[in-house]
Formats: structure tokens, sequence, C-alpha cells
């Protein structure tokens, strides 16, 4: 390696020498190569010229020829290089001054060679930027390596299905993006520094604002920012929100990640659970999906009625007993008893969500909305209409992964005092995750807050589901690695 890094080094110097330079500022661009390839048999019928530009990320010499593959960001093709075609003069510059991994210009004729491979045939090439470092071969096939998230820069250029999943990583947003612009939702913008963390149970990142002299922290979601838009009388908000929760590494988790979340007035649940199932069906359709979808090792129907069932029956069935009413010491002890490890004084919320996620979730392939939830761990959500136990809430499930999580907004400000003086006792009593008292959110809503529905849907879980990825570090341009020293 080092040694190609030299003599590539000396390359440069020897064009700069020969007054050519190997970093030029612009290149005339005719046709991307994903429009030539569209166009084929009708480019190549006619002899069509073009003029092309990207990496050469193959290269192959055959007696007085060369072939190698140019990549652009749509695709890629093969350029055959001849020097009764080129010159003698350009071919030779060619043959000694191209390598794996520059950038080149290419102006020719598309045609199909006699193996009926699609080709430019090349009358004019400029080189465009030297590399130094060769593409490793050893990319190539590579599906899951530490190597190719730390260097995603060449994961991009060498495997086609990578920039394929990020092109309909961006779709799904767009999908989403598009539906809410057109029912009149309104996209804002909240603050990513918080003085005082919260809409979700989660453990913060912490930071200094010097010129404050005041500790922030880094968003664990945006929630509370959106419902004072919503008290402000913006009926119907959302945000494409960077969060960050201090939490650990694991195929479905990365402490930075990007949720939508979106909220609407003078609507419950019941209305939400319909608006997620059309954001993820649209967008599912826009990536080229069926309704039928493979998962890693899960086959997942979309196509079906995604039902709506109780929290607490899901946890009779697969638990095998009456989960809502058990006393907190009879679930701490079944906790336990299933390898779950739990402090003494965890809430019966919390065992019982605890336990949800080990005896249920891996059980719900097929998309499930899981509704109704404990109070005490969802401070957020409005009482449940017909029992003061649980709150109007839901949870979307698909292969055994939550995507979505929704509720009737809680907006009776006696209420949410009392819900944050509650997190407050579990804060001291331990809980680092417990959500912190925020007067002014409470102020805000003294002043009046419409009945509200809200969701959010993690994207980068949505992309995992619509690419079939199976990590999150997949569908995350530039995932959180461990320091690799």
């Amino acid at each position: 390696m080092e040694n190609e890094r030299e003599n590539r080094l000396a390359q440069r110097q020897e064009l700069i020498e020969k007054g050519i330079n190997p970093y030029p500022y612009v290149f005339e661009r005719s046709h991307y190569i994903r429009a030539i390839r569209d166009n084929a048999s009708a480019y190549a019928a006619e002899g069509q010229t073009v003029a092309i530009c990207g990496k050469v990320t193959a290269m192959r010499a055959h007696g007085g020829s060369i072939f190698f593959d140019l990549a652009d960001f749509t695709d890629r093709i093969q350029v055959y290089a001849k020097k009764d075609e080129l010159g003698e003069e350009k071919f030779n510059l060619l043959e000694e001054y191209l390598r794996l991994g520059d950038f080149a210009g290419i102006r020719g004729k598309v045609f199909f060679t006699k193996k009926g491979e699609l080709s430019v045939l090349a009358d004019n090439w400029e080189l465009l930027t030297k590399a130094f470092r060769p593409l490793p071969s050893e990319f190539y096939g590579l599906q899951d390596t530490e190597k190719r998230f730390r260097q995603r820069y060449l994961d991009l250029v060498l495997n086609d299905e990578v920039r394929d999943r990020f092109r309909k990583r961006a779709k799904t947003i767009d999908s989403i993006r598009g539906h809410l612009n057109a029912g009149d939702f309104l996209e804002i913008e909240t603050p990513i520094l918080q003085p005082i963390y919260g809409g979700a149970n989660a453990r913060p990142f912490k930071t200094h604002y010097e010129s404050l002299k005041s500790d922030f922290y880094l968003r664990i979601s945006d929630e509370l920012y959106l419902k004072r838009a919503i008290i402000g009388n913006l009926e119907k908000v959302y945000e494409f929100s960077r969060d960050f929760r201090n939490e650990g590494l694991d195929p479905s988790h990365n402490p930075e990640f990007t949720m939508i979340e979106i909220y609407e007035a003078y609507k419950d649940y019941f209305d939400f659970m319909l608006l997620t199932k059309s954001l993820i069906l649209g967008a599912n359709k826009i990536v080229g999906n069926d309704l039928k979808i493979i998962w890693g090792e899960k086959e997942i129907d979309l196509g079906g009625d995604w039902p709506t069932v109780k929290m607490s029956e899901l946890l009779e069935r697969y638990a095998g007993f009456d989960v809502f009413n058990a006393s907190r010491e009879k679930l701490l002890d079944y906790a336990r008893s299933i390898g779950l490890d739990l402090p003494d004084n965890a809430v019966w919320g919390v065992l019982v969500d605890k336990i949800f996620g080990e005896k249920v979730e891996p059980h719900l392939i097929n998309p499930t909305f899981v509704v109704d939830y404990p109070l005490d761990i969802s401070p957020l959500a409005k009482n449940h209409r017909d029992d003061p136990k649980l709150v109007e809430r839901f949870e979307l499930y698909i292969g055994g992964k939550e995507i979505a999580n929704g509720f009737s907004e809680l907006n009776d400000p006696v209420e949410q005092r009392a819900r944050f003086e509650g997190q407050d006792r579990n804060a001291k009593d331990g809980d680092d995750e417990a959500h912190p008292l925020d007067e002014d959110f409470i102020a805000a809503q003294e002043y009046g807050m419409p009945p509200t529905a809200g969701v959010g849907i993690g994207i980068d879980r949505l992309a995992m589901l619509l690419t079939n990825a199976i990590t999150i570090r997949e569908v995350i341009m530039f995932p959180q690695l461990r320091n690799d020293q």
C-alpha cells in the first residue's frame, strides 16, 4: 500500500511537470450513467456521443486496449479505450497514469460489445482527480464489518447495494414529508440544545454553553417543543429531528438517531394509528417494495389488517398469567426468573414493560398496534378514558421491533404536573431515565392546549425494515462506533 501511494505521488508530480493539472476545476458532463443505461438500445443504435465522469472502480488491459469501469452516483458503465480511437499520445497517458480509484472524464460513443455489454468507446479522456490510495479489493462482497462502517466512503464506492439503501432511505423521508405537507402539516424546527431535556424517558448527553454559563442537554426528543407549537395554535406540525440518547450500542440502537414526530390538534390515538399505517405503506410503495417483504429471516406481510391488541391481552397470551393484575412483587420475581436484571425498587409499569419486551415483542412479526400502556411509564400520555391505571398509548411493532410510539396527548396541566412530580420521585430513587419536571412546559399548557394526538416514528428502524438491513448501522451513513484504538 505504501509503495503504491509513493508511486502515485510521483505520478502527480510527473503530470504537473508535463503541464497537466491532475486536479482540474470542472468537467462538462452530458449524461449520467443511469440515463445511458435507461436508453441503451437507442443510444447504441445511434452511436450516441456522450460525456461522462466518475470514479474508476475496475481496470483490465487487453493487448492494445484497456477496459475500465466508471461509476458516478447513479450507476456504472464499461469504458473501452483503444489506441487508434484515442490517438497514441492520449492512450499512452491513460495507460501510464490512470489508476484504480482515480476520477476521470470520458467522451465517446455508446455501443454494445460482442459479448453484449453496454460500453462507451472513448475518443477523449481527462484525468479529474489523482487518487493516492488504491481501492481495496477486500471490500467486495463483505456484508457487515467494522471496516465498512469506519470507511463508509469506500463502502459507497464499491457496494451498489449500500448506495441503493441510502437512496431508499432518502425516498422514505421524502414520501413521509410529501404525505404530511399534502395534509397541510407544517414542518418546523426545534432546539437541539435544551436547558431541560424531555419528551422521553432516557439518559441525556450533557454539555456546557460557555457564553450563557449554563449546562445544556442534547435533545432526547422534540416532543415538548412541538406541543408548545400546538399550544400556539399551529394545529398540525412535524419535525424530522436528530435525537441523542446516552445509551448502549446494539443492532437496533445508535445513540444518535433520526425520528419524525408529528402532532395534530383535535385527534386521538385511534386517528394516529391510521396515519402511521398510511405513512409506512406509502413509503414502502415509494421505495419499490411489494406488500410482502423480507427482513432478515422474517417474512412480513404489510398488506394485512394491522390488528390493534391490548398490551394486557398479549402479556397474558405469551407470559401465561394476568400480568396487569399481578402485584409488583410477583412481577419482580417473575422478571428475574426469566433472566431480567432489575433493581429492587423497579416500579410496576417498568416491570410490565420489561416483561413485555422479553416475552411478547419477538412474536409481533406482522404489523401490530399494541395499545393501552401503564400510566407510570407514560408521563406525557392522556389518561385512558376507561381505565385510570392506563393511558391512551400505542406502539407499532413490525418484525419484532418497535417502529412507532404514539399517544392521545396529556393536555391537563394539573395532571401533567403530578406526573412530572412522580417522575421526579423516581429520579431520586435512582432512575436515571426519569423525565425531569419542566415548569415552562406546564406554564405553556396552562394557557390551554387543545385535545391532541402525536406519534414518533424511528426513521432508522423504518429504513432497516424497508431495505432489509439487519443492523441500524447499515442505514446510518456514519454510525457511532467504538474507538478502534
